[in-house]
Order: structure tokens, then C-alpha cells, then sequence
């Protein structure tokens, strides 16, 4: 079951960054990353954020988040993640289903390190298209895909 999350419950901000902790930590080693921000993200910036968070349950525990900007020109998933106990169970796909029914734009945009292989799989998978790669400052190359709605 997909919920949206209270983020700014401190309780509830404090799961959804573990899970963040949890799955960031296995990104790091995929990108070779020693330097890496995501997993310097204070508790407060969750607590604080207009971002929304939604929750992947399994037997009423978030195993999982994705965490949505919308504006009128686009959708940005900012991070999709899940914990490594549940990885290839089909919950990242099933979230990435989520976000694009609930979403009504023409464009979602997502970002991720070019290594990092599963995230790229899952991204292409639904038909994101790579739209651009740069190095970061602190040592990751990315990539951002982009998906257009499809015009009838």
C-alpha cells in the first residue's frame, strides 16, 4: 500500500530518513562515492520541506519513499528509495506506477549517478529518456531522464 507521509510528524520524518539512510548508503558503494550529500541530509530538511513524500507499506512498516516536486512545468521525483531488504520485490516499480497516475503533467524529470545501474534499468523501463550527463563537485557523474506524457 502507497500513502502519502506526514513529514513533518517528527516521528514519521525520522522513518523516512532512515529509509533514505538505508538505501543512500548502497548508492554510495554503487557510484563509488566517498563525498556524498544525499546521505548528509539533516533530519530538519525532511521536517521542513515542500516536497511531498509518499510510503511504501509492508505489514504497516514504510519499506519505501519517493519524494515528489511538482510545479506547473513538470514533475520531479527527487529520490526514490528503498530499503535493501527489499530490493527486487517490485516496490520501486511500483511506486514509479504510483507517481506517474497521480501526477497529471506533461513532463517528469528524475536524476541519478550514471552507475548506478538498477535506477537507470528502472527509469528506461517506463520509458524515461537520458537528456543529459555532468560531473558533479563532488566526484559523481549524473544523468537526468526525462519522460514526456504521450500526445494522442
Amino acid at each position: 500500500m502507497i500513502k502519502k507521509l506526514q513529514h513533518k510528524d517528527i516521528g514519521i520524518a525520522k522513518v523516512v530518513r532512515s529509509v533514505f539512510q538505508a538505501s543512500y548508503k548502497v548508492e554510495a558503494k554503487l557510484l563509488n562515492a566517498t563525498d556524498f550529500p544525499p546521505l548528509k541530509r539533516p533530519l530538519e530538511n525532511y521536517i521542513n520541506s515542500r516536497t511531498e513524500f509518499f510510503g511504501y507499506f509492508k505489514n504497516e512498516a514504510i519499506v519505501a519513499v519517493v519524494e515528489i516536486d511538482q510545479n506547473t512545468d513538470f514533475t520531479l521525483i527527487r529520490s526514490l528509495v528503498v530499503l535493501p531488504l527489499y530490493f527486487r520485490q517490485g516496490i520501486a516499480t511500483a511506486l514509479m506506477e504510483f507517481v506517474l497516475n497521480k501526477f497529471d503533467t506533461d513532463l517528469f524529470v528524475v536524476e541519478t549517478g550514471v552507475e548506478n545501474g538498477p535506477a537507470t534499468k528502472l527509469y528506461e523501463q517506463f520509458g524515461f529518456v537520458e537528456e543529459e550527463q555532468w560531473d558533479t563537485d563532488h566526484g559523481v557523474r549524473k544523468v537526468r531522464f526525462e519522460r514526456r506524457k504521450e500526445t494522442k
